[in-house]
């Protein structure tokens, strides 16, 4: 298939995303923008967060992961089903019974002004980071494929691309996210589905014949049960679990949109489909990684880690497949910076700003400042996925997940002392231990090894931060007043 057939493919779906934004963003408001006016449909939120949660990282850097470490992501995946019940049935009760529309007002409640604006800004800081990276990685693979062979520069088409995002989110928001998120789930999964499908029918292959091949050449392999590595099972399952935690429950893009529906019974329906239908697409997304490394020997191919999905797709793969893959791409493409900086976008005037405490502001004003936050959200990601082009890392999930660890760390640690101390803190030193987990986390990781020896830290950097965090608030802590208290449960 051509590079101009790909390229026109891309500008179709994108006018696809348009009209959806048209029909569902007239007479949009704030509240349309910031929580969907409290109506999206239950179904529609859990379905589209997949496409939300998954990203271009999952649908390119998990199959390609699997020639190094197997079936190995399923230990992660088993803690993300403990991480998902965890939010349903303690996060999301606390946020439906205080009505918020930011997640992070709930500090501002529980502890105080500076940790309220502490969590927002390591908000801010954790979804730029983790949704440009996710952005860069698609966008890499769209210049490598198509645009680079047109002549077009990456910075061009980093421009373009997030100045599509910025057309279809300038006014709806949530409201028509919630919409478009489901649009791109189905595209992803159509490719997902139809790559799995067409590779077991070009080795002539079943399911159990693919299996079996693949244990044969060790690509199935689930657990490993050495304390010392950094694949050990309960490292991996306990970080899988406070990922999701920390990513999803005290992360505003995600919960801005499970708050969106109008109850809590229909918000922990979502939370719990979400959950089955992620564990299926998971474990085919590393069924299709096998096939590819699989067929990649067949055909002559050396391609592995991010590169080895889209070096057999354009390169041996026809033109119906790679029409496909393109659906599937741009569709991991778009959730990676959408839902992102809307939220961004909201945390920032309400959190930072005060948007909804400035009563000295009209309406019309509201609204101007809204838009120069958005738009200045696109710029900073313009520039951080240029950065990202610039570090070029081999395997960006790898890249995701670290930046995780220090990034979120201090959010969970924040809300683990709200949630399971009953103490108060001194809210103006909040900022410094906030800080000082991270900074404690970096040193640790650079000297593990006289530290622990043989002992190697993974994905369990994220609750080591959060562990250092609450430590520090309970440093700078005191016995609260019951007058002072906000209820946990």
């Amino acid at each position: 298939m051509s590079s101009f057939s790909l390229f026109s493919l891309v500008f179709g779906y994108f006018g696809l995303l348009l009209l959806v934004a048209w029909f569902t963003s007239r007479n949009a408001n704030n509240d349309s923008f910031f929580i969907g006016n409290k109506s999206s449909n239950w179904m529609l939120v859990a379905f589209g967060m997949v496409g939300t949660t998954l990203s271009g990282a999952t649908f390119i850097s998990v199959p390609g992961a699997v020639g190094r470490d197997g079936f190995g992501y399923l230990q992660l995946t088993m803690g993300y089903v403990a991480g998902y019940v965890a939010v349903a049935y303690v996060l999301l009760p606390l946020y439906y019974r205080l009505k918020l529309t930011s997640i992070y007002h709930y500090l501002d409640m529980r502890l105080g002004r500076r940790s309220y604006q502490s969590g927002a800004a390591f908000f801010i800081l954790s979804r730029t980071l983790g949704a440009t990276a996710r952005l860069y990685l698609v966008v890499n693979i769209l210049q490598a494929t198509i645009l680079d062979s047109l002549g077009v520069p990456f910075w061009l088409t980093n421009l373009v691309i997030l100045l599509m995002i910025l057309l279809y989110t300038y006014e709806g928001g949530v409201k028509t996210i919630v919409w478009t998120d489901t649009l791109q789930t189905v595209g992803m999964l159509l490719g997902l589905v139809s790559c799995v499908v067409f590779l077991m029918h070009e080795m002539q292959l079943d399911v159990a014949g693919s299996l079996a091949r693949m244990e044969a050449k060790g690509l199935s392999r689930i657990f490993t049960l050495d304390v010392d590595s950094p694949s050990y099972f309960w490292k991996h399952f306990f970080a899988g679990m406070f990922i999701v935690v920390a990513m999803t429950g005290m992360d505003q893009e995600m919960m801005q949109k499970n708050i969106s529906v109008k109850t809590l019974a229909d918000s922990q329906k979502n939370m719990l489909t979400l959950t089955a239908i992620l564990v299926g697409v998971l474990s085919l997304f590393l069924f299709l990684g096998g096939l590819l490394y699989l067929y990649a020997p067949q055909v002559g191919l050396a391609a592995s880690g991010d590169k080895i999905f889209p070096a057999v797709v354009m390169g041996h793969l026809p033109a119906a497949m790679q029409m496909v893959f393109f659906i599937a791409l741009v569709s991991a493409l778009f959730p990676s910076a959408d839902g992102a900086i809307t939220a961004l976008t909201s945390s920032y005037c309400i959190d930072i700003l005060g948007l909804k405490r400035r009563t000295d502001l009209s309406e019309a004003q509201r609204l101007r400042m809204r838009h120069r936050v958005h738009l200045g959200f696109c710029a900073l990601f313009l520039v951080l996925v240029m950065v990202f082009k610039w570090v070029d890392n081999p395997s960006m999930i790898g890249v995701i997940l670290k930046l995780a660890g220090y990034t979120y760390g201090p959010l969970l640690g924040l809300f683990a002392f709200g949630l399971f101390t009953r103490r108060s803190v001194r809210d103006g030193r909040v900022p410094l231990v906030v800080l000082a987990g991270p900074a404690l986390c970096f040193l640790i990781e650079q000297y593990q090894g006289l530290l622990f020896g043989s002992y190697k830290i993974g994905l369990e950097l994220l609750i080591l931060n959060g562990l250092l965090t609450m430590g520090g608030l309970f440093l700078i802590s005191r016995p609260a007043e019951s007058k002072e208290m906000l209820p946990t449960h």
